[in-house]
Parts: structure tokens; sequence; C-alpha cells
């Protein structure tokens, strides 16, 4: 995990821990090829050692396990079916896009809009297709001006798009049969009952996508908070790339959990100057109203102090 990962994994457990409520982990592990058990088990043990516990998932149980998404294959199959009796699905052999549909998108990767190629494809080019290779599934979304999708972000206040200029149809299955992101976690936020999710904001423009599909299958959504990213100097978001603040460099340097979170909480809002403070004790200050709306800006010598 990097510092970005922590921060938003912070604010969710401090959210949830003010509102006495259930904190569930799942583990969003859709694709095979980028997925390895080794991550999944070093990501537990960067999130205990931070004291950031949970409540129901992975290693702990609960439930509406598994919580592997890897695992709940025939919960999406259940929901794909739902889809496809009210003719919202169709067949798409297009190649661009289909790599990256089981990951979370992100703002800076200019995912273009589908152009509907395959929506008008008469069922002698369906056919001829279909020898060509196995095709990916795609949500019909609906037509220019004739539908908008809005809500109103916990964190961020109101936003809105019209899917059909701003996102296209999008794809629920990839052609290797790996389920798309935007399609399993609503699968699986509705089957878990889950009330509230945190994540950044540049996921924001997600969450229409998220909230036409409850619709479709008539699930209620979650009330979705954004939060600032911690970016660079140059208004880069972090990444794995930042080494120096990758939660395992911090580790072997020797910093404590109570000083990265004291030093995220300040950037955060929620501490007025730097201090070391566990996660407990931070919750009983959450608030937030304290958190900035705008993107945070790690300083050059955020590093520097403890060690």
């Amino acid at each position: 995990m990097h510092l970005g990962n922590v921060f938003c994994a912070l604010l969710a457990w401090l959210s949830v821990r003010a509102q006495g409520g259930t904190l569930v982990l799942r583990i969003e592990d859709l694709d095979p090829g980028r997925c390895k058990p080794a991550y999944t088990a070093q990501l537990e043990d960067d999130l205990r050692w931070l004291g950031l516990d949970w409540d129901e998932g992975d290693g702990v149980g609960g439930p509406d396990g598994p919580y592997r998404q890897s695992l709940r294959t025939p919960v999406y199959a259940d929901c794909l079916e739902a889809l496809s009796k009210r003719t919202q699905v169709y067949a798409c052999y297009c190649k661009r896009s289909e790599l990256h549909a089981a990951q979370a998108p992100h703002a800076s990767d200019g995912t273009p809009v589908y152009s509907g190629r395959c929506r008008a494809l008469s069922p002698r080019e369906r056919a001829e297709q279909a020898q060509r290779r196995a095709p990916s599934l795609r949500l019909r979304v609906p037509e220019p001006g004739q539908d908008r999708v809005a809500f109103t972000d916990g964190h961020l206040g109101p936003y809105a798009e019209n899917l059909a200029r701003d996102c296209g149809d999008f794809i629920i299955r990839r052609s290797d049969g790996v389920y798309a992101y935007q399609f399993a976690v609503v699968a699986d936020d509705a089957a878990m009952g889950i009330t509230e999710v945190v994540r950044g904001r540049d996921l924001l423009s997600s969450t229409p996508r998220q909230l036409y599909l409850y619709r479709l299958l008539g699930k209620p959504a979650p009330r979705f908070y954004h939060i600032p990213l911690l970016v660079t100097a140059e208004g880069r978001r972090l990444s794995k790339r930042d080494r120096g603040m990758d939660l395992g460099y911090l580790r072997q340097r020797g910093w404590h959990p109570e000083e990265i979170l004291g030093r995220l909480a300040q950037l955060g809002g929620l501490l007025p100057s730097e201090e070391a403070i566990s996660a407990y004790e931070l919750a009983r200050l959450f608030d937030w109203s304290k958190i900035p709306v705008e993107n945070i800006v790690v300083p050059e010598d955020f590093l520097n102090g403890f060690r």
C-alpha cells in the first residue's frame, strides 16, 4: 500500500468507527493476471499493523462471504441473468479497453466513450464475429437526452452524468469471462448490504454507472463519499511508483503506525499539527467537515522528522 491507499483506508475506517458501524473488508481480486495471494496477505498485514481492523471480511468471516471476488462468480452470474432478461446486455466484439475492465477506472486513465458499434450488429454479423473471437458483454445505457444519473456525494456534493455522452455502453464482463469492476462491486455491495462506500475522487465518474446498475437490478444504493487524493507537487496522484511513500519502505525504515497515521491526519485536517496518534484516538476526532475537498499535496519534507 502507498500512502494514498492508507489515507483512503483510514478515512473509511474512521467514518465507520465514528458511527458505530460494521467495517467490511472485501478483496477485489477479479483479474487473475494482476491479483496474487501474496498481495492480499501483505495488504491485510499492513492494515492490521496500522490498527485498521475489520468486522467482516477476508480472514475474519461473516454472514455474506466469501469476501474475495474471485470466489463470487455465482453472484455475478445471477445478476447478469437478471439484466439479460431485460435485454440490457449485448455481445461486443471490440478489443479496445477490454484489458482494464476488471480494474477500478481512474480519472487520469482517459477511458474513451464507447461508440456503440456492436449494439447495432445484425444477427448475421454477430454470427460472423463470434467465429473469430469470444465477445465481451456490454450494458446498454439510455439514449442521449433520455436520462441523466444524478446523486449527492456525501463529501463533494451534487454530481451528475449523461451516460450515453460521458461513457457510453460499458463492459460488464470481459471476453475471457472475467466480470468487470463496475458490475462486480454493485453486485457485491447489494448482496452484502453495504450502506456506505468511501473511495478516492478519481472514481467519482464511476458512480453514475453503478447507480444505473443498482436501478436496473432493483437494489438500494449505498451512500458514496469521494475523498481528495494525495498528490505530488506536480499534481500527480501517488502510486506504487513512489517508493518513498510505500508502506513497506516506511516500515523497514522503522516508522511506527501512530507516526504515519498522525502525519496523514494532519494532512487531512483532523489534527492541527503533526503528532503520533492511534486510529482509535483519531476516531473521536473524526468529522467529514474537517476533510478537504480539493486534492492534498504531500510536501517534499513529509518523510522528515520522525526518522
